[in-house]
């Protein structure tokens, strides 16, 4: 009697099915996992960010029928090509660098300010205040007296949130992003009321500064003395991060919370001491903007330097080096936007890149954490 013998199809089928059920416990050997030791993200994220958010925002402009390339170009003419556009990049640097300075030490111990622009805004009313109220108060007083008035204001504006916090457990996320609209809405309220110039021609916004409420500005350009706040700050910043035990204690609640309450530091404190510093710069912030660039209090007085700051201080991973670098790129890339209008497209394009950039900063931070292991 003959035995049958399987197939040549049958004998393939078998070992089709067997190559796949291998291949199926081989990947079973396998999972995904989030390493939730890693608290710093790879050093090449916010080159690589930079460098999609460019990509994904060139598809959309070539959507719209234009090269990329010559835009990108007429951008970065426009910010760093002539004497013109790099001080006025360096001007758009003050106000990010200081705000950015601000959301990046409240980061340093996981608070998450978003509110500089309502502290912005508080800094540059407070200023206006002393310009209002105290208009002969002698000269070598005026900036003195406004600088002082602004960082209190935006200090007094980031307790706000502090409290709060410290106190009752209230998100902060949410506090300080509804303080911005009260802090935005009051000033509204100020350069369309009471602060009105009279003689504005129906202008929302304050009479002008005169020469002695003026921050000086550089030979014949629009830089003004703020530059010098902001490369003190971060000097500061750096020195006090690094060499004092204050420092230390900030970069340890930051890595270990709970180590550093074992060791006995009172982190209730130190929320809101980072806090008044924080909304204290960005109050400076918002007085160099009323003192040096506008010299008087208006409407729209920010494009959102306090929401960009945000972006600026998570570019920069918190480090005083790369504080200033994203600062200066961002300030780039605002007056970069209003270059390409000559070319046709609006100048929000760079709040297009910026939106993508942050977009890329915090899906990268979250990717690098995911671990694919061996199980078996």
């Amino acid at each position: 009697m003959n035995e049958s013998k399987p197939s040549l199809h049958t004998e393939g089928t078998v070992s089709a099915q067997s190559a796949l059920i291998k291949d199926k416990w081989k990947w079973r050997s396998y999972r995904i996992e989030i390493d939730s030791s890693k608290k710093e993200n790879s050093w090449w994220l916010p080159f690589i960010s930079v460098l999609l958010a460019l990509l994904v925002c060139g598809i959309f402009i070539g959507a719209n029928g234009m090269n990329p390339f010559p835009v990108y170009k007429k951008m970065f003419m426009g910010a760093f090509g002539t004497s013109y556009g790099l001080t006025e990049t360096l001007v758009k640097t003050i106000p990010l660098l200081l705000c950015g300075l601000g959301v990046a030490i409240a980061y340093r111990i996981s608070v998450w300010n978003i509110g500089a622009e309502g502290q912005f805004a508080a800094g540059a009313m407070a200023a206006t205040a002393v310009t209002i109220y105290l208009p002969n108060m002698p000269i070598l007083l005026v900036i003195p007296t406004m600088i002082v008035f602004s960082i209190a204001a935006g200090g007094i504006w980031g307790l706000l949130t502090a409290i709060p916090k410290t106190y009752f457990q209230v998100n902060e996320l949410v506090t300080s992003l509804m303080l911005n609209y009260v802090a935005l809405l009051a000033m509204d309220y100020f350069v369309f009321g009471p602060w009105k110039d009279p003689d504005g021609m129906n202008f929302p916004g304050t009479k002008v500064f005169t020469a002695a409420q003026s921050l000086p500005v550089f030979h014949d350009t629009r830089l003004h003395l703020g530059l010098l706040f902001g490369v003190i700050a971060i000097a500061v910043y750096g020195f006090f991060m690094k060499y004092t035990r204050s420092g230390y204690e900030l970069r340890l609640i930051g890595a270990n919370p709970e180590a550093a309450r074992n060791a006995g530091i009172r982190i209730s404190r130190h929320i809101l001491l980072v806090m008044l510093i924080s909304g204290g710069l960005a109050g400076l912030a918002g007085m160099a903007e009323v003192s040096g660039v506008t010299h008087r209090l208006m409407y729209g007085i920010s494009p959102g330097y306090g929401y960009t700051a945000i972006i600026v201080a998570w570019l920069a991973k918190l480090h005083p080096v790369g504080l200033v670098v994203s600062s200066f790129l961002f300030g780039g890339l605002i007056v970069g936007g209003f270059s390409v209008q000559t070319i046709g497209l609006p100048s929000s394009i760079s709040e297009m890149l910026q939106g993508a950039i942050l977009f890329f900063l915090i899906a990268g931070g979250t990717l690098s954490k995911f671990r694919i292991r061996k199980t078996g």
